[in-house]
C-alpha cells in the first residue's frame, strides 16, 4: 500500500520527503510532482525498480525515460555536453525542458536508447522535487505519468493514489501541476546540425529543432 505525503507546494517539510527519499532508496517508485505535470520516479541505479517503472507506463526499452537532475553540473555527469548545448540548456534550465543528448558511461546501458545510445535530462523547476533530488543525492528515473492507453497525465494526487496504491511506494501530494507537457529537445548529433544554436535569441520554441511531447 503506498504511502501518502501531502506536502507543502513552496516551503516542503522536510521530515516527510526524508521518508519518501528513504522509500526511493529501497527500492520502491514514487508518484512526484513537477513543472509539467506529475511523474513516476525510481532510484537511478536499480534496474528492479525501473523495469517496474517501464512496466507500470506501459513503455518497452525504446521509449527514452528521463535522468531528473539537481543542476547542471549534475547533468554534464551524465552526458556529453559541449559548449554550444550547454548554452542553450542552460537558457533552458531549469525548465520543463527535456533534453536528449548521448549517454556517458555514468548511465547504465540498460538506461540509454538500445541503438543511439542516447538519454533524456531535466533540471525541473519545482521545489518539492529540488527538495527530494537534494534528499535523494543523485538523478532519479523519470517518466511522465500517463496511464496505458491514455494520452494525459493524471493530476490529482488523489486519483494518482486510488489507481495506484497497490503498485507504488508513495505518492507526494503538493497540489495540482500546471499538467502541460515536457518540451523534448534533441540535441544528438545526428539532428545537430538542422538546429539554430543561439542561446541568445530565446525563448527555445524558436529554435529549428526536433520538438515533440513526452510521453
Amino acid at each position: 500500500m503506498a504511502q501518502y505525503f501531502e506536502i507543502h507546494p513552496t516551503h516542503p517539510q522536510e521530515r516527510l520527503l526524508k521518508q519518501a527519499a528513504a522509500l526511493l532508496g529501497q527500492g520502491g517508485i514514487a508518484a512526484v510532482p513537477t513543472d509539467s505535470s506529475y511523474a513516476l520516479v525510481c532510484h537511478l541505479d536499480d534496474k528492479t525498480a525501473a523495469d517496474a517503472l517501464r512496466r507500470i507506463r506501459g513503455v518497452d526499452d525504446k521509449h527514452h525515460l528521463t535522468l531528473l537532475c539537481r543542476d547542471l553540473k549534475e547533468l554534464s555527469t551524465y552526458a556529453r555536453v559541449d559548449n554550444t548545448q550547454f548554452r542553450l540548456i542552460k537558457a533552458g534550465t531549469p525548465g520543463p525542458y527535456t533534453f536528449i543528448l548521448q549517454a556517458t558511461k555514468e548511465v547504465p546501458r540498460r538506461l540509454s536508447h538500445p541503438k543511439r545510445l542516447t538519454i533524456g535530462l531535466r533540471v525541473p523547476d519545482h521545489p518539492v522535487l529540488q527538495s527530494l533530488l537534494e534528499l535523494h543525492g543523485e538523478p532519479l528515473l523519470a517518466t511522465t505519468l500517463i496511464p496505458p492507453g491514455e494520452t494525459e497525465p493524471l493530476n490529482d494526487p488523489d486519483e494518482i493514489r486510488t489507481q495506484y496504491e497497490k503498485l507504488i511506494a508513495c505518492v507526494i501530494d503538493a497540489g495540482a501541476c500546471p499538467s502541460e507537457p515536457t518540451t523534448v529537445i534533441d540535441l544528438t548529433e545526428t539532428r545537430r546540425k538542422y538546429c539554430v544554436m543561439d542561446a541568445v535569441s530565446l525563448p527555445l520554441w524558436a529554435f529549428d529543432c526536433s520538438f515533440f511531447a513526452l510521453q
